[in-house]
């Protein structure tokens, strides 16, 4: 959805501000459209309409504060510590939040203390753990237009470093902004309109001012970012408009100030001819990673079987993105399939794979400086499952198994490192606990053994003191001497010469030593020390580590892939799925196919009933299904497209046998929806969907048609149809592959009339008056839609279903006998109900017990078929006003009125 702009903050009339309130101002102006978070020491406040929003959103208080002389302003805030808690509240309801910190220790600051902001928080920019969805990417994206149609986009993730564009038509950018789910998009000042055209207002935008889309600045922006000569390398080099998109997004990013991008090392090119093309449509459609229904599964939720929330990402970017090459896709094939057969290397894999923990998004925070002790932690322990990972690759029997060993760098220093310097459990924040390790740091060690140990310290100096002077004495402290050793008045002479007397008491004095000096200072300032220490020794790991993130990187998309191929093998073992061939042809035949949703959905020990399919574009390209409600139609559709999906991102499918002619485009319109917020109906959002379709399909598109037209009147819904069908038969631009799921039973007929057009029906059993779903495709069209019993199934009044039994025999009596013309139902000749037959009541008069009068003219009332014969006699434009009126008076005074 489109942002809603926030007003900038201005105080409402001039009145001499505070100094802090001065400052707050002068902030917001720089952000007017977002809520500023201002810290004011140990809190986070919010002013004015920030305020107002704040509180609304976060359930906070909402008071006033004097804002100078004669003023006030609304107020909102929460303590610092809760930042975590409150800053993802903002950012889910869409704000964009301004994170103002102290710039300076308060304690040191002359005057006010200086501020500014930190960070600018987006829905589509942020580090946040509470904020990032793990096992999806957080998308932000940049979309530029451009002459006859065309555009650019741009997805970065700065929270892994991912970076991919694309040039194309506006339809493929559509397609893809519906593939990678932005959480935001920016796109020029101006463009409004367009952006609206094309893509609707289904996402969260920001809009940038012109020059931010400019090519040759961006371009020389990429080369900078990526420390390069030339973009040919990423293969953007002659796509304009993506790299102006691209370029602008990195400069959004530095815009909310987050400058450091060292870890986006590179771009990827999203190449159209690469991937199979789903549009938006067919993504939800099919249910690819959010279910229609709310307690639905969607296909991630089956085949997401990962270990790692690198590989749960992965695995969303494949299933958006299959693959069209063949020896790419029979690699992951060959792979899945070794794992599947090698228990014992799946298991192992498993057991170091569920260790690895999320290094991509761990890494990233080293190379920005945001990375915490415990993050480090987990990244050894995910670098020591990697290396562990890469040794069982590369003593595998298979050859892709042993390539992905070679993909993995050497980064057992850095893990090293880490495990040499950092404690097992070390505190969330250096200098708010324990973070470094023993042995790390000397003057470290001794300062947690003088802030730990000080007891014995001091006893055992007592114990020392006395012994060399030979008498008895104590050590204490006090707040105003501090530490200090007393003597009784009877042993004063005895005092050695370095002692220093601070205080004379009635019956004893008080001194310290060069020693005890020593030690005091070095005790009260210890635990400032250790915290600047650890923070210094940290921050040093921190930057020693970052020139390792390139490497480790690229351990773990390799972590990543293996994964989502481990997935794919526990997937096909639990549920018997079958390795695809996959071939260069246009043949797709399946053998005993399964929905793999559907089938984990069935109630415990109910099996679903498979089906065979054939399609190629020579004999049999187009197949017409008929059959009744609930039969399974739209099952066998969707599950046909899955099954291809599958195939094709490199999975296993559910089947016994299957062979796919590579598929370049897949297009589903299944399911009723409508747009009511855009004043499309039902019937509109077909058609545009069907258009969407036609208008896109190749020779080698995959194309799944559940009951066109049924939104519209019979003939227009049955002319629609036909005409469609008969358009992909005859497309000169290739055969595409179609199964079209129909109650249209006339659309039986175009078998005859079509050499590749074939005719199938779900199949069902009458037996004593009920109905048996089989839910097998058998060869043959029906005309039987048995809609009446599925009614009957919702739980419909028995009244309503035994008169709409009767309206259909009456209906099928009428067909049977020829009487309607042109075969269009003729309501006027239906039976009324057995109660309610007074003369004259109208179409729609109630009837009480017998239910709702259908028809005017009762056929058992042979003065009421004299007065329908007479009317239908008539030559009403033959005839004058004055012979009409004759005849109205003929009729009343034969129907007795």
């Amino acid at each position: 959805m489109a942002k809603k702009e926030t007003p900038q903050t201005e105080p409402e009339k001039k009145y001499a501000l505070t100094p802090l309130m001065k400052q707050y101002y002068s902030i917001k102006a720089q952000h007017p459209d977002a809520i500023l978070l201002f810290r004011a020491g140990d809190f986070y406040e919010t002013f004015g309409p920030d305020a107002v929003t704040a509180s609304g959103i976060l359930g906070i208080t909402l008071t006033k504060r004097a804002n100078g002389s004669a003023a006030s302003v609304e107020l909102a805030g929460f303590p610092y510590h809760a930042l975590d808690v409150y800053l993802p509240k903002l950012v889910r309801a869409g704000q964009r939040v301004a994170v103002c910190e102290q710039l300076e220790d308060p304690k040191q600051a002359k005057g006010i203390v200086k501020r500014g902001v930190t960070e600018l928080v987006t829905p589509g920019i942020t580090f946040d753990d509470n904020i990032l969805d793990h096992r999806e990417n957080t998308w932000l994206a940049s979309v530029a237009f451009g002459p006859k149609g065309r555009a650019g986009v741009a997805f970065i993730d700065i929270s892994t470093g991912e970076f991919y564009a694309a040039e194309g038509s506006v339809e493929y950018i559509d397609k893809l902004l519906a593939n990678l789910m932005p959480k935001e998009i920016v796109f020029k000042k101006g463009d409004e309109a367009e952006f609206r055209h094309a893509f609707g207002d289904r996402y969260y935008t920001y809009k940038l001012d012109e020059w931010a889309f400019n090519y040759d600045s961006n371009r020389e922006k990429l080369l900078k970012q990526f420390d390069t000569a030339s973009l040919k390398g990423f293969g953007i080099d002659l796509l304009p408009l993506a790299v102006s998109a691209a370029g602008a997004v990195i400069y959004y990013l530095e815009y909310t100030e987050h400058k450091d991008l060292s870890h986006v090392r590179g771009i990827s090119r999203l190449d159209q001819d690469k991937y199979v093309w789903i549009d938006r449509f067919s993504i939800r459609n099919l249910e690819l990673f959010h279910p229609l229904s709310e307690n639905g599964t969607s296909l991630t939720d089956v085949i997401d079987r990962t270990l790692s929330p690198m590989g749960a990402r992965l695995l969303r970017r494949w299933i958006s993105l299959p693959l069209k090459d063949k020896a790419a896709i029979d690699a992951r094939l060959e792979t899945v399939g070794h794992l599947l057969r090698d228990t014992a290397l799946r298991d192992a894999l498993a057991a170091e794979l569920g260790a690895v923990g999320d290094m991509e998004r761990i890494v990233s925070k080293i190379a920005v400086g945001r990375v915490n002790p415990r993050e480090l932690v987990q990244l050894a322990k995910g670098l020591a499952a990697s290396e562990r990972i890469r040794n069982l690759c590369a003593e595998s029997p298979n050859a892709q198994l042993r390539r992905f060993a070679e993909r993995f760098a050497d980064c057992s220093a850095a893990r090293l490192s880490i495990e040499r310097q950092i404690l097992p459990e070390p505190a969330l924040i250096p200098g708010r606990g324990p973070v470094i390790a023993a042995g790390v740091h000397e003057e470290l060690d001794q300062l947690r053994r003088i802030a730990t140990g000080g007891k014995d310290y001091l006893l055992a100096l007592q114990q020392r003191e006395s012994e060399a002077a030979g008498i008895p004495l104590k050590i204490s402290y006090n707040n105003v001497f501090g530490y200090y050793i007393e003597v009784r008045n009877a042993h004063r002479d005895k005092v050695p010469q370095g002692w220093i007397r601070k205080q004379t008491l009635v019956n004893a004095e008080r001194y310290i030593t060069e020693e005890l000096k020593e030690y005091e200072e070095k005790i009260l300032g210890a635990e400032d020390k250790i915290a600047a220490i650890e923070a210094r020794l940290y921050a040093e790991l921190v930057a020693s580590l970052q020139p390792t993130v390139p490497a480790i990187q690229g351990n773990a998309m390799a972590v990543a892939e293996l994964d989502c191929l481990l997935s794919f093998a526990r997937v096909a073992i639990e549920h018997h799925y079958c390795r695809p061939e996959i071939a260069d042809d246009d043949v797709l035949e399946i053998k005993d196919g399964r929905h793999p949703v559907i089938e984990q959905r069935l109630p415990i020990g109910e099996p679903y009933i498979p089906n065979d399919l054939y399609l190629d574009s020579t004999s049999q390209q187009i197949i017409i299904i008929t059959g009744p409600n609930m039969a399974g139609k739209s099952a066998l559709l969707r599950q046909t497209a899955l099954i291809v999906l599958l195939a094709q991102i490199g999975s296993f499918v559910p089947a016994s046998s299957a062979r796919i002619g590579l598929v370049d485009r897949i297009f589903t319109r299944v399911g009723a929806s409508d747009n009511i917020s855009q004043g499309e109906s039902t019937f509109m959002v077909e058609m545009l969907e069907s258009a969407n379709i036609l208008n896109n399909i190749s020779g080698r598109s995959l194309v799944l048609l559940d009951e066109i037209g049924r939104g519209t009147s019979t003939y227009d819904g049955i002319s629609i149809a036909w005409a469609m069908v008969e358009y992909l038969h005859e497309h000169p631009g290739g055969k595409a592959k179609t199964l079209f799921a129909t109650h249209y039973h006339e659309l039986n007929e175009m078998e005859a009339r079509f050499e590749r057009i074939k005719n199938f029906n779900v199949q069902v059993r009458e037996v004593d008056k009920r109905v048996i779903f089989l839910r097998k495709l058998v060869p043959g069209g029906t005309e039987h839609s048995f809609g009446i019993h599925v009614a009957k199934m919702a739980g419909m009044p028995p009244r309503v279903i035994d008169r709409a039994k009767a309206v259909l025999e009456d209906l099928e009596r009428q067909r049977r006998n020829g009487s309607a013309a042109g075969g269009s139902p003729d309501l006027s000749s239906v039976s009324a109900p057995a109660s309610g037959r007074g003369r004259g009541r109208s179409r729609t008069a109630a009837s009480g017990e017998g239910g709702m009068q259908l028809s005017f003219f009762q056929l058992d009332d042979p003065v009421l078929k004299e007065i329908r014969d007479q009317i239908r006699g008539l030559d009403i434009n033959s005839l004058t006003p004055i012979e009409a009126l004759n005849k109205l008076n003929e009729i009343k005074k034969l129907s007795g009125l």
